[in-house]
């Protein structure tokens, strides 16, 4: 029997969104709280097709060691696609049903931008999939964001094309004017971003809930801080309309997701998720314009990849999986370790500093009698800083830890921002 509940909810959603076709915010809205339901429906009904074809996963933070169906990912996608091509006709309704200013032409740049961010997406959840079926070698995955932005770069070099950045207050006694002409390398900043977003997300995971958690919360700041643009600068209106757009549906799939990935997970995003994620927060800096802003609120993972370099480029040991262990006696979980005896001249220099600076833990390991150091990720340092403690609560503290950061975010973005450029800047 159909459950009046399940079909009701959705229907008055949809009716809401077709009596609000003149005003595409709210349309999108009530899309994106249907891929929020959609995406949670859905996961359960394909997790064993998953597992029968291969794509699943251990806990291993579980006793048991319970088998997992992974690349959820594809099912955040491919709901998130559904609902932007429903959208997409939306803001521009007006020109397809006639109702418009006279004289006034189609907007084919913002028509532009929609296909070339949802390209880019589509793009990088395919290549995050093969990733997950392949297991590709970093060297070579660590390029996929770069080839996934293409289309991007192409779209912002012909609806934007500026180059040029203001440069910060206290820098400009070293120019000789406020205005830096960065040319092509502008558009190497752009697709470095791409490649940092989507590794930085990717490189903050391992535990329930984490992946899902820092991404929500970064994704509702940067629609707290498109809301906030959209109400006291006109000028940049339609820009972060566009963002908003493209990360009302984000939000959605991602709490349906998340129901699933929280602590104890019935399912794994995968590198698929992860991928796709970070490119969301590209998509939307490039498209609207504000990518300083989008790495404002990253913090956390831009300290998290600074802090894991000694090991990302191999000056120091660096284990395959560097997420934390469980303890089988009390269920809680404790910093994973490596071996410092295999780390290079300049790695073991780093660890000291690191060591005094609290950023790890030294242990001798009692059967090898070679010293360890704690993994350099911000898991790791929050279960060094904290100790041990329960899988859920560390995620809860890592989550809470991105929220405090976001807090950080907004106060430099709008209430010390005359310290770095003039107000009317």
């Amino acid at each position: 029997m159909i459950n009046i509940r399940s079909v009701g909810v959705p229907g008055v959603i949809l009716a809401i969104a077709a009596s609000a076709l003149h005003s595409p915010l709210v349309v999108s809205t009530c899309l994106s709280v249907l891929a929020s339901i959609c995406t949670y429906n859905a996961i359960p009904l394909v997790s064993e097709v998953f597992i029968k074809h291969g794509r699943f996963g251990k806990d291993l933070l579980k006793e048991d060691r319970p088998i997992i169906p992974e690349s959820m990912g594809v099912v955040v996608g491919v709901v998130y696609f559904i609902s932007m091509f429903l959208f997409i006709p939306v803001p521009f309704i007006s020109w397809f049903n006639g109702v418009r200013e006279e004289g006034l032409d189609f907007p084919h740049h913002k028509f532009a931008q929609f296909l070339g961010g949802l390209l880019a997406l589509f793009s990088m959840l395919f290549l995050g999939f093969a990733d997950d079926v392949l297991d590709i070698r970093w060297r070579v995955k660590i390029w996929f964001p770069l080839i996934a932005s293409l289309p991007l770069l192409m779209v912002y070099a012909v609806t934007y094309g500026g180059t040029d950045v203001l440069i910060p207050l206290p820098l400009r006694g070293f120019f000789s004017d406020k205005i830096l002409h960065l040319g092509i390398f502008y558009y190497g900043y752009m697709a470095a971003l791409t490649i940092f977003a989507t590794n930085a997300v990717n490189i903050v995971a391992g535990i329930n809930g984490i992946e899902g958690g820092q991404t929500i919360i970064i994704a509702i700041s940067l629609a707290i801080n498109d809301m906030v643009q959209i109400l006291t600068n006109p000028a940049r209106r339609d820009a972060h309309m566009i963002s908003l757009y493209f990360l009302l549906p984000f939000i959605g799939t991602t709490f349906g997701y998340l129901k699933h990935n929280w602590y104890p997970a019935r399912a794994f995003g995968g590198d698929t998720f992860t991928y796709f994620a970070g490119m969301i927060f590209a998509v939307v800096g490039i498209l609207g314009n504000f990518s300083k802003t989008v790495l404002l609120f990253m913090i956390p993972q831009i300290f998290n990849f600074v802090y894991s370099c000694p090991q990302l480029f191999h000056l120091v040991d660096c284990p395959r999986h560097r997420m934390p262990k469980i303890n089988p006696k009390t269920s809680l979980i404790h910093p994973s370790t490596f071996d410092i005896s295999k780390s290079k001249p300049l790695g073991k220099l780093i660890i000291q500093i690191f060591k005094t600076l609290g950023l790890t833990h030294i242990t001798i390991d009692p059967e090898t009698k070679r010293p360890l150091a704690t993994n350099f990720t911000l898991i790791n340092l929050v279960l060094v800083k904290f100790g041990p403690m329960s899988e859920a609560k560390t995620t809860l503290t890592v989550i809470i830890i991105q929220a405090l950061s976001s807090c950080l975010a907004f106060t430099i973005r709008y209430l010390l921002v005359h310290l770095v450029y003039n107000r009317e800047e």
